[in-house]
């Protein structure tokens, strides 16, 4: 038995209901997106995997391939990063921490294969190493909902790590675990998976399943690349530059240029947004990634596309969605058709351009 399989276990006991090894719900999804609304919550990250790039040429092998700047990784500082194609379309996005001399690359685990073999193609004679170390490393997420006190996760969290991490993707290191700040009261926790199970216990917050983190990371405008989204988006069309993962002085890197030129030259023409949805959509899954969108405007074209989206506490669906500028500003959007679906848009959670 695994150590993953290990913790998926203690997961179980603690009443999870798992699909694919990630946790749906410990109650029901209702329920826990209402806590998630209005309490201190705690939710194992089991829908992303991660990559460890090892070897004494790491650094300047993923210098050469992502979007920030991989030197500014180090103990205390995390960063969001970007894989791209040639034309600058996004090929996954990921968050990146140091494990020692590593660094281990987050993204959804849906793509992590696919990535890891896109990374090793490059290696070609680089002293370094691109595994799936998914099994090694268990990640936890902590939110507590602003306005309430959640003084004892807040508390458990300064007894586990000495301290919290004072800005945005700072990193505090702990015992065989390392806790990053992720937003004003929100955080990750990677842990070995025997380290895992002592943090959760220690935690006092609610569990809640994989789609509140999802929904959570929706309302903070953080877009997550998935297979249907592939190559559809430069950085910049869903705000990567605003959320600080590209870097702007580096060296080349695939689509460099084209993003680069986005940024100098104009500005982009279409622009991530947050929305809600009402209700259930024809098919009853609601809206998912890579679903088009369309408004009056483009005459039978697309104007924008789903990048994320997550089921409300309230009801319907919140969503990111790339749509063209034009049209958000003049123009109701619609979901799948211009029968579809109203998008109304919600302030968004932080400024752009």
């Amino acid at each position: 038995m695994t150590m993953n399989s290990d913790w998926q276990q203690f997961l179980q006991q603690r009443g999870a209901t798992l699909q694919d090894g990630i946790a749906q719900h410990y109650t029901d999804t209702t329920s826990e997106l209402l806590a998630t609304q209005s309490a201190a919550v705690l939710c194992d990250l089991g829908q992303f995997g991660v990559l460890r790039a090892s070897g004494e040429e790491a650094q300047t092998f993923l210098q050469n391939l992502l979007s920030n700047d991989i030197r500014a990784v180090d103990a205390a500082h995390a960063q969001l990063s970007s894989l791209n194609s040639p034309k600058g379309r996004m090929l996954a996005s990921m968050l990146i921490w140091r494990d020692g001399a590593d660094y281990l690359l987050q993204l959804p685990r849906s793509l992590c294969e696919p990535i890891r073999k896109k990374l090793s193609m490059y290696v070609l004679r680089a002293k370094v190493k691109i595994a799936d170390a998914s099994d090694e490393v268990v990640s936890l997420g902590v939110s507590i909902s602003p306005g309430m006190s959640g003084a004892q996760a807040e508390a458990a969290l300064r007894a586990l790590f000495g301290e919290l991490p004072q800005q945005s993707f700072e990193v505090v290191n702990g015992e065989s675990s390392s806790l990053i700040k992720l937003g004003e009261h929100r955080w990750q926790i990677n842990a070995a998976p025997q380290r895992a199970q002592e943090i959760w216990t220690a935690i006092a917050a609610q569990p809640v399943g994989s789609a509140c983190w999802d929904w959570l990371s929706i309302r903070a405008g953080l877009p997550f690349i998935l297979p249907q989204t592939q190559e559809e988006f430069v950085a910049q069309m869903v705000n990567f530059e605003v959320l600080g993962g590209v870097n702007f002085k580096k060296g080349c890197y695939p689509g460099q240029e084209i993003v680069a030129r986005m940024q100098h030259l104009g500005k982009p023409k279409r622009r991530m947004y947050l929305a809600h949805v009402d209700g259930t959509t024809n098919d009853n899954m609601g809206p998912q990634p890579g679903n088009e969108l369309y408004s009056a405007d483009m005459e039978g074209q697309s104007s924008g596309m789903i990048v994320n989206a997550a089921a409300a506490p309230g009801g319907g669906y919140d969503v990111l969605a790339v749509v063209h500028i034009t049209s958000h500003d003049a123009h109701p959007i619609h979901l799948g058709s211009l029968a579809g679906a109203r998008l109304q848009f919600l302030p968004p959670p932080y400024p752009l351009p």
